[in-house]
């Protein structure tokens, strides 16, 4: 069985000059209008090159195909995110329990302001997934991750904090996706944030809350299913 060619995921070049660094950046600002208003399976160089105004031969200088573009696009979606949670897990003015809390509204609220976007990324990762780079990228912030979960709950077994942070991984990306896509407002993507990090918390042993508030998530869910029902 042939051996599978990986896809070539990084620039040919950095831009050096102002005046590629204006050419890059609205390449990559084309290939955002381009992925909301086309998604991953219309997402093509030449229609970014147009879009951004310049050659197909401009855009080749720097991105070798469109999957280099794409991977740009959500190394620096990962980067602000990245840097968002970051700063809420190193904010030792807020307890360790706290901080994944707010960390958990902040990616919520992110995902449903960006929806479009992060959307048509999550359609376009099937493209660029297996990379080393993806990989490394995903991994990066795990080890303050990881600390922030000993901290909130140093009893947990080592093992069992290496399971919660994976878990709460999982959680940002599987919930967050979901509440973006059925929150009709702020108010409401809070409350299903609130839920989830209290379920969360829940599961390192904080209390009863996290029974509470899923009890009240799923209530609220009900509610709002019945409220879309005809007649």
């Amino acid at each position: 069985m042939p051996r599978k060619l990986a896809v070539v995921i990084v620039p040919r070049k950095r831009p050096r000059q102002a005046r590629s660094t204006r050419l890059v950046d609205a390449i990559l600002q084309a290939a955002i209008r381009v992925l909301e208003r086309a998604g991953a399976a219309g997402f093509t160089t030449v229609r970014v090159a147009e879009r951004a105004g310049v050659s197909v031969g401009s855009l080749y200088q720097y991105f070798p195909n469109k999957q280099s573009i794409l991977f740009r696009l959500q190394q620096d979606e990962w980067t602000a995110t990245g840097r968002l949670l970051d700063g809420i897990f190193a904010d030792t003015r807020l307890g360790a329990a706290e901080r994944l809390r707010a960390a958990m509204r902040a990616f919520f609220r992110s995902e449903y302001e960006e929806a479009p976007l992060r959307r048509a990324l999550g359609d376009a990762a099937p493209l660029y997934r297996d990379a080393p780079q993806a990989r490394e990228q995903r991994a990066r912030g795990m080890p303050l991750l990881r600390a922030l979960i000993a901290e909130a709950a140093p009893d947990l077994p080592r093992r069992r904090r290496a399971f919660a942070a994976q878990l709460y991984v999982a959680t940002l990306a599987g919930m967050g996706k979901q509440v973006s896509e059925t929150a009709g407002s702020l108010a409401e993507v809070d409350t299903w944030a609130a839920a989830t990090a209290d379920m969360f918390l829940a599961h390192l042993g904080h209390g009863a809350a996290g029974r509470r508030s899923l009890a009240a998530a799923v209530s609220g869910r009900r509610r709002s299913e019945r409220r879309k029902l005809p007649g």
